[in-house]
């Protein structure tokens, strides 16, 4: 029994990302630890995002809530500036993470048979 306690530690370390207002990693920001978040709003967040460190996973961020708009990939790594990640403004509104690598354009999942 004990490997199954250790589990949920375990799956907790393998999406971390960290969005920033400003780039360089400066001014407000907000730390997501293995969620899927559809909007930053309600969560407190309403700045732009100019930088992302991604410090575990592989994430799409969306310029709106809901997983709308643009996106992003976010693989582990540093984006100093919005430009890094490809926006042409520096806005993002929620992210989810990608757990398999299956990621299609669409923003949607679909499984392989």
């Amino acid at each position: 029994d004990a490997p199954s306690l250790l589990s949920p530690l375990q799956d907790s370390q393998e999406h971390k990302i960290v969005l920033y207002e400003n780039p360089s990693f400066t001014g407000k920001k907000i730390e997501i630890i293995d969620d899927d978040v559809p909007s930053f709003h309600a969560h407190g967040y309403q700045e732009k995002v100019s930088s992302v460190r991604v410090q575990s996973g592989t994430w799409v961020g969306y310029q709106y809530p809901g997983y709308r708009g643009y996106q992003y990939l976010f693989e582990k790594g540093d984006y100093k500036d919005s430009s890094d990640f490809g926006a042409q403004h520096p806005q993002i509104q929620s992210v989810r993470r990608i757990r398999d690598m299956q990621w299609h354009q669409r923003g949607a999942y679909h499984p392989t048979n």
